[in-house]
Order: structure tokens, then C-alpha cells, then sequence
């Protein structure tokens, strides 16, 4: 029997299963077909493609189509920092970079500072609004940091940018009904009605640009699967405002050290999560206390072997700090015949995450005085 498990916008806990939320969702996996077409334009493939961790969509084929007549698009993501930034937050927009380096492509890039404000009134537990704008000012020079071109990138936060986003959030949410929102989010009567406005204010980077050039602009969002429920709900109503529906890229969640299915700062484990201003020494002792997939003794390890698919190590080499498919083949091989023991596992990846931490701390400085370039504020 498959084990439950849930993903929400707000939530994931459980072994999630990602062919069952494709059926769920009603987005297609990426196929070969479709890949040789993205590579055509590319000259390669990210290796979150390559490793299916990008692995679904909605209209990419439709947007190909586009581009390949000459109707370039935009590109559309972003985050509602709740915390501090961790290694899972920057994967969206890793992958965004690549495209944005690989096609030209504009970017913009939503931090809705109201968004955990609204949910956290409703579970009771909020910050002030004014931490949540805090958390998304620094969200915004981390982003910037991964080395998005501020000539083609626009950074907002929701409670800067409302002249420009509330007035189309209107025509959004008057074409979306309580009911369709409740049986979308799972929300109850007792929501407070910012939170349920919320999903508008999220629908309209999707069609921003072509409001403001007058025609249709195909738009792409790369985005975590959570947060597809927005677009499902939003989808329909943009088409009816006659606009372009978005194309969608999905990526699935980097987990957590303890073996979690999504790195996540809520997790009753503090180990479970590398923040990108953790310490070399507090990285090591997440890593050292990070699940592996290997067997209770070295010897049955050596005899036996262990599990790549279970060893988070193994998926972080995966996910983000092995680029080349050869050594990271190699690197699960070896676990695989137990040739490597998880202590020699952990203290490689320690070096390269705490290597990863210092060039992006580098890279944030030398933006820092160029922030200016990024943000758009009313």
C-alpha cells in the first residue's frame, strides 16, 4: 500500500511520490522528444534535466512552438521567505539562470512578503509584516547572487510593487470564487481573506509583461511542484482575460539531511536544513548527522553495500554538488558495492558544500552595491 503523503503550497510531509502527483496535478513528464527539442536551442542540458530533478511541465511544447516562430519569452519566479534562505530555496532559481544565460530571456522575479504573513495570521503563529519584508529584502540579494543579469531581471516584493500588481490582481480574483479556493488550498471558512485574495497577487507576473507591451508574451515559470496549485487555480482565468496561459517547469524538493522529502526550516529537526549563512563548523555537524543509506557496521556495509536512493549524501551529490553524470555514477557505484563508508562520504561533502557556501558569499558581496539594479518598487 502507498504510503500518504502531502504537498501544499505551505506544507510537504511524507514519502512524496512524484508519478502520482503528475496524474494529480494533470502535468506531463518531460519526455525524450521534448528534450532534444529544448537541447536544440540549448547546445545542452541542465543536469537537473538530465537527472529528471526538473522532470515535469505544463506547454512546453506549446512554448517551443512560440519561440521557434520568434515569439520569445519571459521567465517567472520566485519565493515567500517565511526564514532565513537554506540550500532548497536556491534551486528554482539556479535553474531559472541557466535559462535566462541560455535563451536571453527576461526574468521576473515575485517576493511576496505578505504571503507567510497571511498564512501565519491564520495559523496563529506571524511575525509582523515587517519581518516578512525584511526576510525578502535579504532573500533578494541571495537571488541576485546566483548571477541573474540585472539588465534582463526584475526583483519585487508584493507590498513595494502594488500599484502595479494590485490593479491586475483585481481583474484575477474576480474571476475566482471562494469555493474554487477553498477546495484548491484546503481552506476553511475561518481564512482570513488576505489569504485567500493571496493567489490573485501570484497570477499576474505570469501575464505582467504582456500587459505592459501590449500583446502576448509567452511567459515560463520554473517552480518547486508545491507551488503548482497556484497556477492550476490561476491558469484558466489568465487564458480568460486573454492572455497567454503560462508554460510551467517543475523541479522536485532538495530533502532533507534526515532524510525528509523537503529541506524545510519547519522541520522539528534543526540538523535537517543547511542555511546559506551556516558556518563551515556547523555544516559539517548537519552533514555528519545527515541519514545515509548504509548498513548498521562498516563490515555488513562492505559485504552488502547500501542504498544511494535512501543516502541523502548520495542525493546531495546528486542534486547539486557533483555536476558530472560520469564521477556522480561512480560515487553512487561505490555505494552501491560499499566500497565507501559514509564517514568518508560525509567529510567529502562537507568540503564541497562549505566550498559551494564561500564562492556564493563571494558572489553576494560583489552584488550587494549592484542590488539597486534589480529591485522595482512603485
Amino acid at each position: 500500500m502507498a504510503e500518504e503523503f502531502e504537498v501544499t503550497p505551505w506544507n510537504v510531509e511524507g514519502k512524496v511520490d512524484y508519478g502520482v502527483l503528475e496524474k494529480q496535478f494533470g502535468i506531463k513528464e518531460l519526455n525524450k522528444e521534448l528534450l532534444e527539442r529544448l537541447k536544440k536551442h540549448t547546445g545542452d542540458l541542465h543536469p537537473f534535466i538530465r537527472r529528471k530533478i526538473v522532470f515535469a511541465h505544463r506547454e512546453l511544447g506549446w512554448l517551443l512552438d512560440e519561440y521557434e516562430k520568434g515569439n520569445r519569452f519571459y521567465l517567472y519566479t520566485g519565493l515567500a521567505p517565511s526564514g532565513e534562505m537554506h540550500l532548497g530555496h536556491l534551486l528554482p532559481f539556479m535553474f531559472t539562470q541557466w535559462l535566462q544565460e541560455k535563451f536571453g530571456a527576461e526574468v521576473y522575479i515575485q517576493l511576496p512578503d505578505e504571503e507567510k504573513f497571511l498564512f501565519h495570521t491564520y495559523k496563529g503563529d506571524a511575525k509582523p509584516l515587517e519581518e516578512y519584508h525584511k526576510l525578502a529584502e535579504k532573500a533578494a540579494l541571495n537571488i541576485a547572487a546566483v548571477g541573474f543579469d540585472p539588465k534582463k531581471t526584475r526583483i519585487f516584493m508584493d507590498t513595494d510593487y502594488a500599484k502595479t500588481l494590485y490593479k491586475q490582481a483585481v481583474r484575477v480574483s474576480s474571476r475566482i470564487t471562494f469555493s474554487v479556493v477553498k477546495d484548491a488550498f484546503g481552506m476553511d471558512n475561518s481564512a482570513n481573506i488576505g489569504w485567500i485574495f493571496y493567489t490573485s497577487m501570484q497570477a499576474v507576473p505570469a501575464f505582467l509583461k504582456s500587459v505592459e507591451v501590449g500583446h502576448n508574451v509567452p511567459c515560463l515559470i520554473p517552480l518547486g511542484i508545491d507551488q503548482d496549485v497556484h497556477f492550476r487555480v490561476a491558469r484558466d482565468v489568465i487564458g480568460k482575460l486573454g492572455y497567454y496561459k503560462p508554460a510551467i517547469l517543475h523541479n522536485k524538493f532538495l530533502p532533507g539531511l534526515g532524510g525528509d522529502a523537503k529541506m524545510s526550516q519547519s522541520a522539528d529537526n534543526p540538523l535537517n536544513v543547511i542555511f546559506l549563512d551556516d558556518s563551515p563548523e556547523v555544516v559539517t555537524k548537519k552533514i555528519n548527522h545527515a541519514l545515509t543509506g548504509q548498513q548498521s557496521t562498516a563490515e555488513l556495509q562492505k559485504k552488502h553495500g547500501g542504498d544511494p536512493d535512501k543516502c541523502m549524501v548520495c542525493q546531495y551529490y546528486k542534486f547539486l554538488f557533483e555536476p558530472d553524470d560520469t564521477k556522480l555514477e561512480k560515487i553512487l557505484e561505490a555505494e552501491r558495492r560499499g566500497t565507501v563508508l559514509a564517514g568518508e562520504h560525509k567529510a567529502d561533502l562537507a568540503k564541497r558544500v562549505n566550498r559551494f557556501l564561500e564562492d556564493f558569499r563571494k558572489k553576494r558581496e560583489l552584488v550587494g552595491p549592484k542590488l539597486s539594479q534589480f529591485i522595482k518598487a512603485d
